[in-house]
């Protein structure tokens, strides 16, 4: 492992916001796509995919525990299968990471469009501004990632909930406009079915948390309340915001519209107010997301540094303790993300990223599932309840979010999945040549619990 360390700067309370924070996700310009998938049933979809993802966050709790190292589901499968499969899942945990920053830049966009409209052929150049703005601050301490994450959290969270009081208990409000527009689920099973694939995207970010654990000032057997909570606060707030939405204009409305909220409270006369207040908490809700993944993507690659299969270079931390170079290569690939992803941004990057979740999760659980038995005796000091049947049941929920994004993804997205693949294979050829010329200097390392005592996590 690297001589230069991560320094422990994030709290409890610091790691709840970032990580929920992250979740929820901008629905000020998300919104349409929701209600095109499934209508005001999405409402519903929500909360039962949290209980769904139940299995695969304390799947990601006990491997976190065990092992708690940056480079998180490469060193778990690392041990699980060996350092070849270690790589392909870090390559496509870092895929999940990478792809929501350019997401959260047209999310800004989006919100800037309100008030200062961007001609369409300058929106890929603001996007790239907005994603270098923030690789200049992620160059900072920790801590003020925290610090921020939390205030800005609290804030969305109050926020969202007044706008959609406000809805709810206004005149305009009913229920009809659910019942008598094909009722919850116009879409039928196919709607159904593609919404509990590609909505798991509003959960992504729990899965986080294990890469800044060499961050955390909280024993790492307390992660398991941390995911939760990044499950079930998004869940609650998701359901909530959308039936205050949906009762309000009929779902193939909703589905036409920019900004749902902002355009609501114009159409029907609001206070002004409200619909300024709609967008500062979905500029929020974006803010945090990319605050969150973006410092995860960091890690992702910092991690497969520590175990050799990248450069060296990017565990190189800079005086406030962020590997600023990795950062520099977040911010090439957001950049690459922002230039594919095209004018149907939403529904391509939800399916993109939702593959490498899929996969992601699947994954986890089979090494949750194999650790078990390979190392009955390394200690847990978090372990899941329920036996196999747990991980099962989220390796089952791995596929069926692959298998849904599938059907969602356009060809430009498989393009954009090919090279990404690609890219990865060229690296780790690359890194096997490197390798073979200095084998000391990279030769490949497996993390154990007893590394964790020697670096002095807990």
């Amino acid at each position: 492992m690297t001589d230069q360390k991560l320094r422990r700067e994030l709290s409890f309370l610091h790691m709840i916001a970032i990580a929920s924070g992250a979740v929820i996700g901008g629905w000020l310009a998300e919104a349409p796509y929701w209600f095109s998938v499934t209508g005001a049933g999405g409402a519903f979809v929500f909360p039962i995919l949290a209980i769904l993802l139940i299995p695969v966050g304390l799947a990601f709790a006990e491997l976190t525990a065990m092992l708690p190292f940056a480079s998180s589901v490469d060193i778990w499968t690392t041990n699980a299968f060996g350092h070849r499969a270690g790589w392909a899942a870090q390559w496509m945990m870092y895929l999940i990471q990478i792809v929501e920053p350019p997401l959260m830049a047209f999310i800004f966009i989006t919100a800037l469009n309100w008030f200062i409209p961007i001609p369409p052929n300058m929106t890929t150049l603001v996007a790239i501004g907005i994603v270098f703005l923030w690789y200049i601050i992620s160059n900072f301490k920790i801590g003020l990632t925290g610090q921020l994450a939390t205030i800005f959290f609290f804030a969305m969270v109050i926020i969202s909930i007044i706008v959609a009081v406000v809805f709810y208990t206004s005149d305009h409000w009913s229920f009809s406009n659910i019942s008598q527009h094909g009722g919850f689920f116009p879409n039928g099973f196919r709607g159904i079915f593609i919404a509990f694939a590609v909505f798991s995207l509003k959960f992504i970010g729990f899965e986080m948390t294990p890469t800044m654990i060499e961050e955390t000032k909280f024993p790492a057997k307390q992660m398991w309340k941390v995911i939760l909570s990044a499950l079930f606060v998004p869940a609650a707030l998701y359901f909530f915001v959308v039936l205050a939405m949906a009762g309000l204009a009929p779902w193939n409305e909703i589905a036409g519209m920019s900004m749902p909220e902002p355009e609501l409270v114009a159409h029907y006369g609001m206070p002004g107010i409200i619909a300024i207040a709609a967008i500062i908490s979905g500029t929020l809700h974006a803010l945090t997301t990319l605050m969150g993944f973006w410092t995860s993507s960091a890690r992702v690659l910092y991690g497969a540094a520590q175990l050799n299969q990248l450069p060296k270079a990017l565990t190189k931390l800079n005086k406030y303790g962020q590997p600023y170079i990795a950062n520099i290569v977040v911010l090439l690939f957001s950049i690459f993300f922002i230039l594919f992803t095209g004018t149907n941004w939403v529904q391509y990057i939800y399916a993109v990223s939702c593959i490498a979740a899929g996969v992601v999760y699947a994954l986890c659980c089979l090494d949750a599932l194999v650790l078990r038995r390979k190392y009955p005796d390394w200690e847990r000091p978090y372990k899941a309840p329920g036996g196999d049947w747990l991980f099962i049941i989220g390796i089952i929920v791995g596929i069926w979010i692959i298998i849904g994004s599938c059907l969602e993804l356009e060809l430009n997205g498989y393009i954009s999945l090919a090279i990404y693949f690609a890219i990865g294979i060229v690296v780790n050829i690359l890194m096997d040549a490197h390798r073979k010329k200095h084998p000391e200097e990279y030769k490949l390392i497996t993390l154990t619990p007893e590394d964790k005592d020697k670096a002095g996590i807990y």
